[in-house]
């Protein structure tokens, strides 16, 4: 392990469900790194940090410019999982030079965070990875990608199971992106589109063989796919309902299904499908997508600290590196 800060990475909202686990899976992958655990109940906080070792606990307010953070407390990164509607957390990270990581924002709510960025291009690496499960799903796809010269089209579906919503923050990200965000934006034989209604919905059939209609939701993994690749067409869709795992009268699961289309390398056309599931659902490779942006960012693995700058995780992250600490932390790989 190379050990790239003494600073601790302040994870706010790091008691919760999704918060607490990619705590100790940052613990897990870098046992000297100081961590802190921020929230608005600093007893629940200090439970995490006790559980993990290394690690200090703060009350955080996200309504204080300071965060309620003593002045001569410096962060390497700071870590959302929970909503920021103030911004506060990225002008406090551009102030100190603070790594910054956001989870919870959908594509129709970036400009806040883009245009803090462009008015301080210089302060701090931001990192938007607001992308399915942090990443979970983009990164693999590009890295299937790979074995394409060109590609007409990926599709990405995946299925949380209603049991599996998280804690009460990523409850709320749910809430405000499906009521705020009635339609959703796709790339379409080369055009971006926005659909809503019945126009926004897909059928495809998830790993038990079972088909489902899903409807497009308004992530990054979009965007950064099609970036990323020149697909023509990319959209990402998301079920809400019950997985395989449960089908089967088993705890439930996540699933994620990436489908791609196009011209392979020695010439000729190709499909494949690739799935992605993990037993304990999708709060283990939302963990896993969020350390691995951390360690990436601070210089941990694969790679020096990170410049300031705006990023996504397809930008700073090998995809075989994400696959890599995916399997390790129990997510289920199948290619077909």
């Amino acid at each position: 392990m190379t050990t790239g800060t003494r600073q601790s990475v302040l994870i706010v909202g790091g008691s919760g469900v999704v918060g607490s686990l990619a705590a100790k899976t940052l613990r897990k992958l870098h046992p000297d790194l100081p961590i802190t655990i921020g929230g608005r109940d600093r007893t629940k906080a200090a439970a995490v940090a006790a559980q993990i070792g290394r690690a200090q606990a703060v009350h955080v307010d996200l309504g204080r410019a300071d965060l309620g953070q003593p002045a001569n407390e410096i962060y390497s990164a700071i870590v959302m999982f929970v909503k920021d509607d103030r911004m506060n957390a990225l002008r406090y990270a551009q102030r100190t030079g603070a790594a910054y990581v956001d989870i919870s924002t959908a594509a129709f709510e970036i400009a806040p965070e883009v245009a803090l960025y462009a008015q301080r291009p210089k302060s701090a690496p931001v990192l938007l990875t607001s992308h399915w499960l942090a990443g979970s799903a983009t990164l693999p796809a590009l890295h299937f990608a790979k074995s394409y010269a060109s590609l007409e089209s990926v599709a990405v579906g995946v299925v949380l199971d209603e049991k599996d919503m998280g804690g009460p923050a990523a409850y709320a990200d749910y809430e405000r992106q499906t009521k705020a965000g009635q339609s959703a934006l796709i790339l379409k034989d080369g055009k971006w589109i926005w659909v809503g209604g019945e126009d926004s919905s897909r059928s495809f059939v998830t790993v038990d063989g079972t088909e489902l209609k899903g409807q497009a939701y308004p992530m990054l993994d979009t965007m950064s796919i099609a970036a990323a690749t020149d697909a023509r067409s990319v959209r990402f869709d998301l079920v809400l309902g019950e997985t395989a795992t449960r089908r089967r009268g088993e705890p439930f699961s996540t699933e994620i299904v990436i489908e791609l289309e196009g011209m392979r390398k020695d010439g000729s056309r190709g499909r494949s499908r690739h799935e992605l599931v993990h037993p304990e659902g999708q709060a283990p490779m939302t963990a896993v997508g969020v350390a691995v942006g951390v360690e990436r960012l601070l210089g941990l693995a694969a790679g020096e600290r990170v410049a300031p700058g705006l990023y996504q995780p397809n930008v700073l992250i090998e995809p075989a590196h994400m696959l890599e600490r995916l399997a390790a932390f129990g997510t289920r790989i199948r290619s077909i």
